[in-house]
């Protein structure tokens, strides 16, 4: 028995061990190639950018840092390539000698964007991020509305004049202000859950947008790190770390128009420099104050005020610290949504109102702080920390006198809210085997806590007629996510995650005598599964699987709104999207994708009166394109199609249309680009007819408008024309089945109500840098 183990122990395990050994000692003796990636105007590092191993067949993205690191490589002499999109590719030489590292620094040079040098990599996965870093880089952004529009397919609808969270549509949703569509800026969340106007309020006014620097954004419920309200997609908009030149903007125009943003460094660029040469760090001040009357009979008195302060720092050479903090504060008049038949009778003209004096005020103050540190074998700890201080009133009439003939329908909705919380990830690149592979393991806290949402009836903005609803909100939220990509081959990568949110939900309902508390806790686990296969750097195709949700409102859950006899607490969405990242031509660059969408039975709050109410399955099925054609050195073209099919399941064919909906959507335009001289975009957007009601009895018209941005550039000032609605095309902007009685009226009338949309606006800016 003993001579039959040592035969084997020889002849099977003893070889196996050998070679573990002989492996090990020859891994042991291989060099390394590390290096950092910086821009040489600002000296700032450089992440996102590709360094590949000529002819090895391997490859890295920069960290936040401009860090990158390749191990186990022979003694030879390598060629590495540099490539980022809105900079010169670069070629680097290395010798390796065993048991060395050799360290590289690397500067890059902007310049102009190319299309030609873009190529799809096993390395991004998310082949749409390449479509919204050539948008963001190409397209002027002249307001808030457009921060928004960067993202293919996401259209957007103001009904309050301005001073209120648009109006959101995407892939089949009318998203509301924001109840399947996570957003956040900087990492910090924008919207509101449990909001006195809806769930998932998300107002972005406070961001300025000359300060955005990048955006990210997915579609469907596939990323672990984006948990609650993430089901239709997810932006997350990164504002700039550094000002590359100091600034001042002054725009006037039509309607009483006026703004004034501006931006300056506060530290010398070259404060603090390391012994890479990168900035140790740097600190800007930003500010935007805008007043309006608005394009509507009722003067609209809008005023809005933006302050930014950001301060981005290298604690060590391995940790970079980033601190912000920015107030808001907006107040103004609206004239509210109006009926087609108040128009056609001359109640009130186009752009008139029936109740003008609706209006409203919110203000948010934010307290943002980020910690990176990369660790000496290169794994990243992310860290965060955020408060936002939220107040918000909203004065609104949207059916005039059905339920109080002599006082009108005026409605008060206000809110006093604390959020806080804390996100935190632990990522390591290491091997499976042979197998490169990328872990993350994170935990997300958030906690909101509303003083007094209310709910009631006014008249005139001065006089409360009656409370509807009165109460305070709790609300925890807790999670933890655990995300793998593991790189199969130099093609096919393989990216799964698995999420477990936890939520507390407290209502105190301050009008009950004594005051009446209700709370749930509930959980979900959310997985998710995406494979991309990358045939060639012209393509790439995907398929992707996963659950998301969005919570229900806390006052639903007070409510005991229940399906089967269980609370809907956290009504589940399961997704699949299947299309392709690919070039056919050098400098054309087309993202498709089919996808569908599933949301199981929901209930509803409906902030405009206090109720709850039940919403059917829904199925949501459609095609995505998107592409992007350099035409010549400096003109661009783009274009984004949607088209979706979303119905309720259990209804009755006829019967099962989702109000609001979009079934077809498109923008595009060209983007003429240059150093100097003339610069600017001519854009559309298209809007197809939908269902504004179940039977599809009522239709939310489409509409066609198209915008101009024309800049003449200077080395040290911009002069600029913005025209929205360049052929004062007369359209509604948003649209709404609406059941209402006009003053002197004996019966309620359901038809189309809207908020019409800009006519010709045009606005002159100024810029000058220093």
């Amino acid at each position: 028995m003993q001579k039959n183990i040592r035969t084997y122990f020889s002849k099977s395990i003893l070889p196996v061990i050998c070679f573990l050994l002989v492996s090990h000692a020859a891994l042991a003796h291989l060099g390394k190639i590390s290096g950092v990636v910086s821009d040489v105007a600002t000296g700032r590092p450089l992440p996102g950018v590709t360094v590949v191993l000529a002819g090895q067949a391997k490859g890295s993205i920069t960290n936040d840092l401009g860090q990158y690191q390749f191990t186990n490589l022979p003694a030879s002499t390598y060629r590495l390539e540099f490539t980022s999109l809105g900079y010169q590719s670069q070629t680097m030489t290395a010798a390796v000698q065993d048991d060395q590292t050799t360290f590289l620094q690397t500067k890059l040079i902007a310049a102009p964007i190319d299309l030609g040098a873009v190529t799809v990599s096993a390395l991004r996965p998310n082949g749409q991020q390449i479509i919204s870093s050539v948008d963001i880089r190409l397209r002027p952004v002249t307001n808030t509305q457009e921060i928004l529009r960067m993202v293919p397919g996401l259209f957007i609808g103001q009904h309050a004049g301005g001073g209120k969270a648009e109006q959101l549509f995407l892939r089949g949703f009318d998203l509301d202000h924001g109840t399947d569509i996570r957003l956040t800026v900087d990492g910090m969340p924008v919207n509101m859950v449990s909001h006195a106007h809806g769930q998932g309020y998300a107002d972005l006014h406070f961001v300025i947008p000359e300060m955005v620097q990048s955006l990210n954004f997915g579609k469907g419920p596939y990323t672990s790190d984006q948990g609650n309200l993430a089901t239709a997609g997810w932006v997350n908009f990164q504002t700039k770390t550094t000002l590359d030149r100091n600034f001042v903007k002054a725009e006037v125009g039509q309607y009483d128009t006026y703004r004034l943003v501006g931006g300056v460094n506060l530290l010398a660029k070259n404060t603090g420099k390391d012994k890479d040469g990168t900035p140790g760090q740097s600190a800007y001040v930003a500010s935007e104050y805008q007043y309006s009357n608005g394009y509507f009979e009722n003067p609209q008195y809008f005023n809005r005020f933006n302050l930014l302060s950001k301060y981005h720092g290298h604690l060590s050479p391995a940790t970079t610290l980033t601190l912000s903090a920015s107030t808001f504060w907006s107040k103004w008049n609206h004239s509210g949504q109006i009926p087609d038949r108040a128009v056609e009778s001359g109640l009130t003209g186009f752009f008139g109102s029936v109740d003008p004096t609706e209006g409203g005020e919110t203000s948010r103050t934010n307290l943002n702080a980020q910690l990176v540190t990369i660790t000496g074998r290169k794994d990243e700890i992310r860290q965060q920390v955020y408060y936002s201080r939220n107040a918000f009133q909203l004065y609104s009439n949207f059916t005039f006198f059905l339920n109080d003939s002599i006082n009108g329908d005026q409605i008060r909705q206000k809110e006093r809210r604390n959020l806080f919380g804390y996100s935190g990830s632990f990522t390591r690149y290491h091997q499976l085997g042979v197998k490169n592979l990328t872990s993350t393991l994170g935990v997300q806290y958030r906690h909101d806590l509303t003083d007094s949402t209310e709910l009631s009836h006014t008249r005139n903005r001065n006089e409360t007629l009656e409370q509807y609803q009165l109460g305070n909100i709790n609300e925890l939220n807790a999670a933890v996510y655990l995300d793998e990509t593991l790189y199969l081959t130099n093609r096919l990568t393989v990216n799964a995650g698995l999420r477990f949110d936890v939520f507390r939900q407290r209502y105190e309902d301050l009008l009950r005598t004594p005051i009446a508390a209700s709370k749930t806790t509930t959980g979900i686990v959310s997985p998710k599964l995406n494979l991309y296969y990358t045939f060639s750097p012209r393509l790439q195709l995907f398929a992707k699987a996963g659950k998301g949700f969005h919570s229900n409102d806390s006052r639903v859950v007070s409510a005991g709104a229940t399906v089967g006899g269980v609370k809907q607490v956290l009504p589940p969405a399961w997704g699949g999207d299947l299309g392709a990242i690919w070039k056919p031509m050098p400098r054309l660059l087309v993202s498709t994708a089919l996808w569908t969408l599933h949301m199981a039975q929901e209930f509803v709050y409906v902030g405009d009166e206090g109720v709850v109410e039940p919403s059917g399955r829904t199925r949501r099925e459609g095609v995505d394109v998107s592409l992007r054609y350099q035409l010549t050195d400096h003109l661009f073209a783009d274009l984004d199609m949607n088209a979706t099919r979303p119905r309720f399941v259990d209804e009755e064919p006829g019967q099962n249309y989702l109000p609001l909906a979009p079934v077809f959507t498109s923008i595009g335009g060209f983007s003429f680009q240059a150093d100097r001289g003339f610069n600017g975009s001519l854009r559309y957007r298209y809007l197809a007819d939908r269902p504004a009601n179940e039977d599809n009895s009522l239709v939310a018209k489409g509409y066609f408008v198209a915008d101009l941005q024309l800049n003449y550039t200077l080395p040290r000032q911009q002069f600029g024309l913005s025209i929205q609605n360049l052929f004062n095309t007369r359209w509604k902007e948003t649209q709404f089945a609406t059941e209402s009685r006009l003053r002197g009226e004996s019966v309620p009338v359901e038809e189309i109500h809207f908020t019409p949309g800009t006519p010709f606006f045009a606005r002159l800016s100024w810029t000058w840098f220093w």
